[in-house]
């Protein structure tokens, strides 16, 4: 039976390859609620969870085209400093901060990769993109 469009429920652990916890519901005590193939959630974790069954525990491995996709070098951006109203604009940033930046639709999150005199530099890519997950999910509910 498929969970396809169903609202379910479910505690995931989200590690990386070498074993690190980058995400988990079961410490923070609450379960993940969404739509399942909604497109809330990251392709592998959507297609992973839409054939469960209620108490099923899977562990999956996504590359990261079936996560948030690969790094985008186009999606890093290198900005004089005299465009963001020179050096003083930026003092107290630093390397590896993530800011929020208006775009002309909204907001859009990026980190420092560098900051010279002259200009700083943005990435705009999703803090996880490049990156092989692995999670253990576990389906609590459908309805």
């Amino acid at each position: 039976m498929s969970n396809d469009g169903k609202q379910v429920a479910v505690h995931y652990e989200g590690t990386f390859d070498d074993g690190t916890v980058f995400d988990s519901s079961y410490m923070r005590g609450e379960p993940l609620r969404f739509t399942c193939m909604a497109g809330q959630m990251i392709k592998g974790f959507d297609l992973a969870v839409k054939d469960m069954e209620v108490g099923q525990v899977v562990n999956i491995h996504l590359a990261p085209a079936d996560a948030y996709g690969e790094r985008d070098p186009q999606a890093v951006q290198t900005v004089p400093l005299s465009a963001l109203g020179g050096p003083e604009a930026v003092r107290g940033l630093r390397v590896g901060a993530r800011v929020q930046l208006q775009g002309p639709y909204g907001p859009m999150p990026a980190t420092i990769t560098s900051i010279t005199h002259r200009d700083i530099t943005f990435d705009f890519n999703h803090e996880m993109a490049g990156k092989a997950l692995n999670f253990k999910i576990e389906l609590l509910s459908v309805d």
